[in-house]
């Protein structure tokens, strides 16, 4: 039985990956890596997948699952689960925040990484990953991870940007211009800022795990009032603030500021985060370009909590090699970001920012579907194509 249920999810895989062969959506002529609102919808759609674990693909058995999956459960059942969400909801962007391997458990991580990402690949998306603390536990270090993330096919993801010292790998922004043809065409109206929080502390007084250094914040802040002054300063000039998202791995100390009375979602663990706070929530308050950041590293929790304008979203866990809760299925995030239009039916910048996650059931199941962001009423307006 477990031989022909293995055999199973291998056809399914093959099944899905021939299916979407050539089928990949243009993203050419983009702000950043050719990313950009699609025209039909004005939309622009990420995935979130949070801690796959991934290690030897059919060989990993899963973890924490129903005594009536785990007969034949292995890293396939994860690549089987990556399939089906990104058939169903066909994203414009799919985000690995980190854990994307267990390096403990692989033979050979490259090889582990090619795996685990092959389904975004095999259908022909853009996508970006950042690390956690588990990807560089086998025979890659934390350099090595990066340097092979960037050199696979189809990513977006970057070792860190040029010239600028600073700490950790995989700090780096995308931008995603508006809509092909329209005024915001060439002009990032969504960006994305992806950073490396590290995996544990190196400072022998401080136990735990990492955090985001200064150095990374010092970027952070630049290239946001950098963003900031070309979006307000450069044609066609805008009055308002450029929306942003952050990702990565490790979660602030302000994830813990939340109840069941001020979050969607729910918390059945404890928040993983620093034993030191490094300020970068403050960091991101003081910019105030970011909406929501969105993290992993603790699988059973996948809430969303506003705390003073920005949504600290979990994703929840993803892989069936990670840990998890039996019969609470494994999950994944989406955000949909929504230009707003014009009376002449002219897509403008950011309206709204909507979340929702999926579960790995037999339905696929949508479940908590909530709006992160909304551009005020009292918002500076949008400029129509004659500057009036």
């Amino acid at each position: 039985m477990a031989a022909r249920h293995g055999l199973f999810l291998l056809l399914v895989v093959a099944a899905a990956a021939v299916a979407y062969a050539g089928k990949g959506k243009g993203h050419d002529g983009g702000a950043s890596g050719g990313l950009r609102f699609r025209r039909e919808g004005g939309t622009f759609k990420v995935l979130q997948v949070a801690d796959m674990h991934y290690a030897d693909g059919r060989r990993t058995p899963c973890k924490d699952v129903l005594p009536a999956q785990d007969r034949g459960c292995s890293d396939l059942n994860t690549t089987a689960f990556l399939y089906r969400v990104l058939r169903a909801e066909d994203p414009d962007l799919v985000v690995f925040t980190g854990d994307n391997i267990y390096g403990a458990d692989s033979t050979d991580a490259a090889k582990s990484m090619d795996a685990a990402i092959a389904p975004a690949i095999a259908m022909r998306l853009p996508w970006a990953a950042v690390i956690g603390n588990h990807d560089q536990e086998g025979t890659l270090s934390r350099d090595g991870v990066m340097r092979h993330l960037v050199g696979m096919k189809n990513t977006l993801s970057r070792f860190n940007p040029e010239g600028v010292e600073i700490d950790g790998y995989g700090n780096y922004n995308l931008e995603v211009g508006g809509v092909e043809g329209t005024l915001l065409a060439n002009k990032s109206v969504l960006n994305l800022y992806f950073l490396d929080s590290g995996d544990y502390s190196t400072v022998p007084s401080i136990p735990g795990y990492g955090w985001i250094k200064a150095s990374q914040q010092a970027w952070f802040k630049k290239t946001s009032a950098s963003l900031q002054k070309n979006y307000t300063n450069e044609h066609p000039r805008q009055k308002d603030r450029t929306p942003a998202l952050a990702y990565f791995h490790i979660p602030l100390p302000e994830f813990g500021s939340f109840t069941a009375s001020n979050m969607t979602g729910v918390r059945q663990e404890g928040i993983s985060s620093a034993s030191i706070n490094s300020g970068f929530y403050t960091t991101m308050v003081e910019a105030g370009d970011v909406k929501a950041a969105f993290i992993g590293h603790d699988h059973l929790n996948d809430f969303c909590g506003k705390l003073t304008g920005i949504q600290l979203c979990y994703a929840g866990g993803f892989g069936y090699h990670a840990y998890g809760k039996a019969g609470w299925s494994r999950r994944a995030r989406v955000v949909s970001v929504q230009l707003e239009k014009m009376e002449g039916g002219e897509w403008q910048g950011v309206k709204s920012i909507k979340t929702w996650k999926r579960l790995d059931d037999q339905h696929l199941t949508t479940i908590d579907s909530e709006v992160l962001w909304n551009r005020g009423s009292n918002g500076g307006r949008w400029k129509n194509r004659d500057g009036s």
